[in-house]
C-alpha cells in the first residue's frame, strides 16, 4: 500500500512541469515578467506588448504543449496539418494559424483604418514626402543585417521595425522569417513604445533652436468629397504599383472609406472596437508565443534588437532632414520637427514632434501638421514592406 502510494507520488512528480523544466524556459519566463512590467506599470504599447508577454510565458511553460513551431517552421514552409487532423494541437497552434495565412495584421490595419483622420495628409499632400524619407531607416538596417550575416528574408524582416508599424512588421516576418516573428514582433513594439525617448535626442541634434521655433500655417479644410475619393485612389494606385501591399493598404483604406462615408457606422464602430480588440489579443498572444527559448535565446536576437534601433533611428533622421531641405526650399516655412512624425508610430510620433516644437516655442502647435507624416508613414511602411515581399517572398 505504501509502495503504491509512493510510485503514485513519484509518477506525478515525473509528469509534472518541475522535473521537465529548463534554465532557459526559466530565464524566458522571466523575460516575459519583465516585457508584463513594462506594459502594465510603465504603460508600453499595453494592448498589444501585455499579451505578447503572456504569450511568451505560456509558450515556455514545461509540458503544456501549447504551442508546436514544428508545424509552421518546418523544410517544405509550410503548414503541416498532420498534428490538426490528429487532433493533438495546442490552443496556440490554432490562434497562431491567423498570423501563419495572413490574416490578422489586415485586420488591425482595418481598425486603424477606420479611426484615422488623413485629412492632415490631404491638406498638405507634400507630407507623403515625409512619411517617404522616413522609411530610410528600413533600407539602412536591411543592408546592415546583410553584412552581418542574415539571410536576405531576415534582413528584409529586420529592417522593417524602422517603419515602426507592428501590425506590418508581423505580416511581413510571418511570411519571410517566421523563425524570427517573435523577437521581430518585441522589438517592433519595444521602439514604438520608446518613441518619446528615443526621437527627440535625434531631432534636436538635427535641428537648430531656430528651426525647431518655427510656426507652420493653419492647414486648409478639406472637404468630405476629398476624404472619400482619397482611400479609393490610394487603393488603386498602390495595389497597381506594388500589388503585394495591397491586403494591408486595401484594409487600411476600407476602414477609412467605412469611417469617412459616414454610412455605415455600425459595421465602422466593430471595426473600430470589438473586432479590433478581439484579434489584437489573438495577434499577441499567438506572436509572443513564438518566442520559445530555443529561438529567443541566441546571439542572433541581441543583433536583431540592435539593429531594430538602428532602422527606427534612421528612419526618425531620415524624416527630419527631409524636413530641414523643405525647410530651406520654402524658406522658413516648414518645422523639420514634423518629418520625424513619418515613422508611422501613431499618434505616438505626432505627439512627440508637437512635445518637442512646444517646449522651444509655447505658441507653436505642430500636432496636425506632424499626423500628415505620421499617417503618410503607415502607408509608406505598408508599401516598403510589398516591395520587400515581392523582391524577396
Amino acid at each position: 500500500m505504501i509502495e503504491t502510494f509512493v510510485e503514485s507520488i513519484k509518477g506525478l512528480i515525473s509528469d509534472s512541469g518541475f522535473s521537465a523544466v529548463t534554465w532557459q524556459q526559466c530565464l524566458m519566463m522571466l523575460i516575459s515578467f519583465v516585457l508584463m512590467y513594462l506594459a502594465i506599470k510603465k504603460q508600453y504599447e499595453p494592448l498589444l506588448l501585455l499579451p505578447i508577454a503572456f504569450g511568451m510565458l505560456l509558450t515556455n511553460l514545461p509540458l503544456a504543449g501549447l504551442y508546436h513551431p514544428e508545424i509552421f517552421i518546418n523544410e517544405t514552409g509550410h503548414i503541416d496539418w498532420t498534428m490538426f487532423k490528429e487532433g493533438t494541437v495546442g490552443l496556440i497552434d490554432i490562434l497562431y494559424l491567423g498570423v501563419k495565412l495572413g490574416l490578422y495584421p489586415p485586420i488591425i490595419f482595418l481598425g486603424v483604418g477606420a479611426m484615422t483622420d488623413f485629412g492632415p495628409l490631404i491638406a498638405n499632400p507634400k507630407s507623403f514626402l515625409l512619411g517617404a524619407a522616413a522609411q530610410f531607416g528600413i533600407f539602412v538596417a536591411f543592408v546592415g543585417a546583410l553584412c552581418l550575416g542574415f539571410t536576405p528574408e531576415q534582413a528584409g524582416s529586420i529592417g522593417i521595425i524602422g517603419g515602426a508599424d507592428g501590425p506590418t512588421a508581423i505580416y511581413l516576418t510571418s511570411i519571410l522569417a517566421p523563425d524570427q516573428l517573435g523577437t521581430i514582433a518585441i522589438a517592433a513594439y519595444s521602439y514604438m513604445a520608446l518613441v518619446p525617448i528615443i526621437q527627440p535626442p535625434i531631432m534636436k541634434a538635427l535641428t537648430t533652436k531656430k528651426e525647431r521655433q518655427i510656426v507652420m500655417e493653419q492647414l486648409r479644410p478639406v472637404s468630405k468629397l476629398e476624404k472619400v475619393c482619397f482611400p479609393i485612389l490610394v487603393t488603386i494606385l498602390v495595389s497597381f504599383i506594388v500589388p503585394s501591399a495591397a491586403p494591408l493598404v486595401g484594409m487600411l483604406m476600407l476602414g477609412n472609406l467605412m469611417k469617412e462615408s459616414g454610412v455605415v457606422d455600425r459595421i465602422c464602430k466593430t471595426a473600430q472596437n470589438e473586432l479590433l480588440n478581439i484579434v489584437t489579443i489573438f495577434l499577441g498572444v499567438s506572436v509572443g508565443a513564438t518566442a520559445t527559448a530555443e529561438r529567443f535565446l541566441n546571439t542572433k536576437t541581441l543583433m536583431i534588437i540592435a539593429m531594430g534601433l538602428v532602422a527606427f533611428a534612421c528612419g526618425t533622421a531620415g524624416g527630419v532632414l527631409l524636413g530641414k531641405l523643405m525647410c530651406w526650399i520654402t524658406k522658413g516655412k516648414v518645422n523639420p520637427l514634423i518629418g520625424s512624425a513619418g515613422v508611422s508610430a501613431v499618434p505616438m510620433a505626432a505627439r512627440v514632434s508637437q512635445k518637442v516644437g512646444q517646449e522651444e516655442n509655447p505658441g507653436n502647435f505642430l500636432l496636425m501638421h506632424a499626423m500628415g507624416p505620421n499617417v503618410a508613414g503607415v502607408i509608406g511602411s505598408a508599401v516598403v514592406a510589398g516591395i520587400l515581399l515581392s523582391i524577396l517572398g
